[in-house]
C-alpha cells in the first residue's frame, strides 16, 4: 500500500511540477469517466468484458495549451467466463483492477466550430495497475479458494473527439499479460480557471 501512496504523490507531482512558472490564463479540471473495458490476449482466456470508471485531474495553462497533463485513478471489474466454469473446477473468478496514471493529452484544431466543438485528441501515459483475482473452486475439488494480489507497471495510448465537456476516448492499455481496451464517456468539470 506504501508503494500505491507514493506512486499517486510521485504522479501527481509529476503533474504539477510546472506549477513554478504558470502562463497567464490556467485552468485545472476534473473528469469523471465511465464504459466498457475489453480483455484482450491472456487476459481474455478466462476474464468477460467488464465495467469501469475513473477520475481524472488535468491541467493546462496558456504557456503549454493545447496540452494537458493529467493524473487518475481508475476501478474495473471482471467476472470469469462461463466457458472457464464448464470446463474447469471453478465456480468462480472475479478480478478487480485499480490503476493510477498519469501522462499528457494533445487537442488538435476542431474539426467542426460551428455549433458545438468537436477536436480531436490523444493521450498517453504512464500506468500502476494493482491487481486482485479472486479464484473460487467447486466443493468437490479438493481445492482451496485464494486471492491473488500482483501489481504491474504499463501504459495506456488513447485517441477519440472532444466537445471540451465532453470526451469520447478509447484506449489501449497494457500490462504483463493482462491487457485491455476500453471506451470512456469523460464529463469535465471545470475545477478552477482564470483567464
Amino acid at each position: 500500500m506504501k508503494k500505491v501512496i507514493l506512486f499517486i504523490f510521485i504522479a501527481f507531482i509529476s503533474t504539477n511540477a510546472q506549477l513554478i512558472e504558470l502562463g497567464q490564463a490556467r485552468g485545472a479540471f476534473l473528469d469523471i469517466g465511465v464504459g466498457p473495458r475489453i480483455p484482450v490476449g491472456d487476459f481474455s482466456d478466462f476474464q468477460n468484458i467488464g465495467a469501469g470508471f475513473s477520475a481524472t485531474f488535468s491541467y493546462t495553462d496558456n504557456s503549454i495549451y493545447p496540452v494537458f497533463a493529467y493524473s487518475s485513478i481508475n476501478y474495473q471489474h471482471h467476472s470469469g467466463l462461463q466457458d472457464l466454469y464448464k470446463k474447469t473446477n471453478y465456480t468462480s473468478l472475479s478480478t478487480n483492477v485499480f490503476t493510477f496514471n498519469s501522462g499528457i493529452k494533445y487537442f488538435f484544431n476542431p474539426l467542426i466550430n460551428n455549433i458545438v466543438i468537436l477536436m480531436p485528441v490523444v493521450d498517453i501515459g504512464a500506468s500502476f495497475g494493482y491487481f486482485e483475482k479472486l479464484h473460487q473452486f467447486k466443493i468437490d475439488s479438493g481445492m482451496r479458494n485464494y486471492t491473488e494480489d500482483t501489481t504491474y507497471f504499463g501504459f495506456q495510448i488513447g485517441t477519440g473527439v472532444s466537445m471540451f465537456l465532453m470526451d469520447i476516448i478509447g484506449y489501449y492499455n497494457y500490462y504483463h499479460n493482462n491487457q485491455f481496451l476500453s471506451l470512456d464517456l469523460k464529463v469535465r468539470i471545470p475545477v478552477y480557471i482564470l483567464l
